[in-house]
């Protein structure tokens, strides 16, 4: 068990490997998203400087395909400030009332960066995952998770093998921060794609799990107890030494539904307001290794709170069995 060398900032987008992108992230020619032609908006949030966008991309054969572009301001940094109120043009004074004055400000163009990820070519489950959509509450018994969502589950064909990529050291190597290499009670922690590396306010990491038999809160047992423990000891201990963040500072959790259906855990700095961190998702580590100290079978057995989007099949399952 070791650290690995520091990450580069790299480009790679995980859920375009996925899906038969190039793993070099902005490797020689031009760029797809010269050619991208905007076709709708999916959403955007005003507070998190975000928009999602749908449009087409012509493929090294000439043929137009689906593409989803997300557009993230970057966070700003400290030692920009200055160059930021500095700027050029100076600021324009928008409106002032009293003691408080608006400022329009242009700052320079290495300080306006855009993160920008695209998923090309885009399958229907992209595009729908960033549309806007009315959310449901489920409340899902362990009886309606073998009926309902087990069944779900398995019947469709979600891909993993970006995560074996991963784990087989056939990508993203030079992002592991650390990992433990144990086949059953190990994993590899790197840095989220949600994050751009540029500073510790927003850090974001996951930790993937080697063992390939555990998909999600469901299936955890007691038997798991070493390996959720070393990935909140080592994965915290990985991070102080790389980041100079203690664990005290770090947010360390699941997802239930998770978002793709091999165990992994996340890690924020608790000072960042993380996307999926709401109560209805987001399962403490520390918690769920209390609960299953407690009771082997607890996530077998409780009932588990959780939001579904509109147009989610799962959703329909719910209905039709009439929980919903």
């Amino acid at each position: 068990m070791a650290e690995a060398g520091a990450p580069a900032c790299c480009k790679r987008k995980r859920e375009n490997e996925a899906n038969g992108g190039s793993q070099d992230g902005a490797g020689a020619g031009a760029s797809p998203l010269a050619g991208f032609q905007l076709q709708r908006v999916l959403g955007d949030s005003a507070r998190e400087k975000i928009i999602f966008l749908h449009g087409k991309v012509n493929d090294e054969s000439g043929s137009e395909r689906d593409a989803v572009v997300i557009l993230e301001k970057t966070p700003f940094l400290a030692e920009n400030i200055t160059d930021v109120l500095h700027g050029d043009p100076a600021p324009q004074l928008q409106m002032s009332n009293d003691v408080y004055s608006t400022y329009s400000l242009r700052p320079p163009s290495q300080l306006n960066e855009i993160k920008t990820t695209l998923i090309f070519p885009a399958t229907e489950k992209h595009i729908k995952k960033y549309l806007r959509q009315e959310v449901f509450l489920i409340q899902e018994t362990g009886e309606d998770y073998r009926n309902i969502t087990l069944p779900f589950i398995e019947s469709q064909s979600f891909s993993l093998q970006w995560v074996y990529n991963i784990l087989e050291k056939k990508a993203e190597l030079d992002r592991i921060v650390y990992e433990n290499p144990s086949p059953t009670d190990g994993f590899v922690l790197l840095p989220d794609f949600k994050w751009d590396q540029k500073q510790v306010d927003n850090l974001y990491l996951i930790a993937i799990c080697h063992i390939r038999t555990v998909k999600s809160l469901r299936d955890l047992s007691s038997e798991h107890l070493p390996l959720l423990t070393n990935i909140l000891n080592e994965g915290q201990d990985a991070i102080r030494k790389r980041y100079a963040i203690s664990g005290s500072h770090l947010r360390v959790y699941l997802h239930y539904q998770p978002s793709y259906y091999h165990l992994h855990v996340h890690f924020t700095a608790l000072g960042y307001d993380a996307p999926g961190t709401s109560v209805e998702r987001a399962h403490l580590l520390s918690d769920v290794i209390q609960n299953l100290q407690l009771d082997s079978q607890y996530y077998q057995k409780r009932t588990i709170t959780y939001a579904l989007r509109a147009d989610d099949p799962l959703l329909q399952k719910f209905r039709d069995a009439g929980k919903c």
